[in-house]
């Protein structure tokens, strides 16, 4: 740790303080994170730069080792708030700015459930894949969702759930936005322990999600469609 302890972040180039970002990133290191970001924004770099560059650029070696087993849930939550961390002081100028975003995610445990662990952990890597998230906690009744869905108008909702007993919720808001003619306007990612693709593809989500790191990455394939679709 000692060697830690004598970088001054200050002192590096650009280069290699975004290399030293990926470390602390990875390492969890949330004061380390935030002081790099004010010093990339003093040099001058816009803020979308410093989140696709540096905050993203390391979550996606964070999310690679989490897929691969070399990291676990504990060191990714911890690799996330760090990213939180840079966020807090990016949000506001990323809003003046209107950089562009990946796209927008409504994410939420499902009703009767309580679990948020997965939940949170999707939610994070999905921040630190450069998506907008509104997290709307544990359980949620389906108004919760169709509420959300009207008022934010996101690309993509997320249901979670853990329990073998709520898993048959999620059916119950999908069946609701298909009667309302609804269910074509999002993208629906399903994700929690007891679930399999089977389920998912048995109560007409668009996908399952084992994990975290699988959903950004599905999350990003249908974005690039949606964005394909729009452009061709």
């Amino acid at each position: 740790m000692s060697q830690e302890d004598d970088i001054i972040l200050s002192e590096l180039d650009d280069e290699e303080l975004v290399q030293q970002m990926f470390d602390d990133l990875y390492d969890g290191l949330r004061e380390e994170i935030e002081e790099a970001v004010g010093i990339l924004l003093e040099r001058g770099w816009a803020p979308y730069d410093v989140l696709t560059k540096a905050l993203v650029g390391g979550m996606t070696i964070v999310g690679a080792d989490f897929r691969d087993g070399i990291l676990f849930v504990p060191e990714v939550l911890l690799a996330a708030n760090a990213m939180k961390g840079g966020m807090a002081i990016l949000k506001p100028l990323l809003a003046e700015t209107g950089a562009p975003r990946v796209g927008k995610m409504v994410i939420g445990t499902v009703k009767g459930d309580i679990h948020d662990i997965g939940k949170n952990l999707v939610g994070m890597m999905m921040e630190g894949a450069g998506f907008e998230i509104v997290d709307l906690g544990i359980n949620n009744p389906v108004e919760n969702y169709l509420e959300a869905l009207e008022t934010e108008e996101p690309d993509i909702l997320g249901m979670s759930a853990l329990l073998t007993t709520t898993m048959p919720y999620m059916k119950v808001v999908i069946d609701t936005l298909i009667e309302q003619g609804k269910r074509d306007d999002y993208v629906v990612l399903v994700g929690g322990a007891p679930l399999n693709e089977e389920f998912g593809r048995a109560i007409g989500a668009d996908a399952y999600c084992r994990d975290a790191a699988v959903a950004v990455e599905t999350a990003k394939d249908f974005m690039h469609r949606k964005h394909n679709r729009v452009s061709a």
